[in-house]
């Protein structure tokens, strides 16, 4: 059994079954949740709960981060009862999607009080979390990584991108990018085809031997579209918080988005029609009620 404690700042969706995986593998751990509700089930399971992002830092030398947004994260990291006024802190991951910016910004907190931060979004959504088999993306100086390594694969299959926090940030937004404007293409084509009279499944199995499959015809519309549930595990609202990360992050530099800006309306529209908290598979909804017909299997 394992026996050195690690922190948990943020255990939502993707934290709580992050945490879960740690204390199967006989870690000790100290979480902190502004939700009582995410941290009971944690503490049944053995896990120890804080008060505060400082106090879980007094505790743990590596603390994981898991939370929605950029603000979110530079408040628990940086601000009062935060991380950096923790007494036994030495590193910090930070799994949530912040964009490169925010990610310095953090790095650079954290790193006056000579704790080391470590930029690692991650992909494969709950499911990902739950099972082990995450894309983690990972950004710090080489010999942070090499000592970190090992414990990231805890949670998945682990990528060095670069030595400077936010590197990783930037793909994880491009990945974002990418899935969000393939679930609404995929969505108007689908829906085309089902008005003129195509059978969806067909469909699918027809463009998945094509050159048109993508990771929403593969894996999002068969799980989620087909039965009507959009329930694949991402919801709008944070969709539209990367898209709308990468594109502001792209256009810095001089980088035009035209497409990406298309993506982020057609998300706007999805949040405002059934909220931030729907499944961003849910664009399809969109494009179904705009045509009259429904994409089933």
């Amino acid at each position: 059994m394992a026996s050195a404690m690690f922190g948990f700042v943020g255990v939502g969706k993707m934290g709580a079954p992050m945490t879960t995986r740690l204390l199967n593998a006989g870690y000790t751990v100290c979480v902190f949740d502004t939700s009582r509700e995410a941290t009971a089930p944690l503490e049944k399971l053995g896990a120890r709960v804080a008060g505060s992002a400082a106090e879980v830092a007094s505790n743990a030398e590596t603390v994981f981060l898991s939370l929605p947004n950029p603000q979110i994260v530079q408040r628990a990291a940086l601000g009062a009862g935060g991380l950096v006024e923790g007494k036994s802190v030495k590193r910090v991951v930070d799994f949530s999607t912040i964009g490169p910016r925010a990610a310095k910004s953090v790095a650079d907190g954290l790193g006056a009080k000579k704790i080391a931060y470590i930029d690692a979004p991650v992909s494969g959504g709950v499911k990902g979390a739950r099972e082990g088999t995450l894309a983690i993306m990972v950004a710090c100086p080489k010999a942070v990584y090499e000592d970190a390594e090992d414990l990231l694969k805890t949670f998945g299959k682990v990528f060095h991108l670069g030595e400077i926090p936010g590197q990783a940030q930037t793909m994880k937004l491009a990945n974002n990018l990418l899935a969000g404007a393939a679930i609404a293409l995929t969505s108007e084509a689908m829906v085309m085809g089902v008005k003129a009279g195509l059978n969806p499944k067909v469909m699918l199995d027809v463009l998945n031997t094509s050159t048109g499959r993508n990771s929403a015809t593969q894996d999002k519309f068969p799980r989620s579209v087909l039965p009507g549930t959009f329930d694949f595990g991402f919801t709008t609202g944070l969709s539209y918080k990367d898209v709308s990360l990468c594109i502001d992050e792209a256009e810095a530099p001089g980088v035009p988005m035209v497409v990406g800006s298309t993506v982020r309306q057609m998300l706007a529209v999805t949040k405002a029609i059934y909220g931030a908290d729907s499944d961003f598979t849910s664009m399809c909804r969109v494009v179904e009620t705009w045509a009259g017909v429904e994409v089933r299997g």
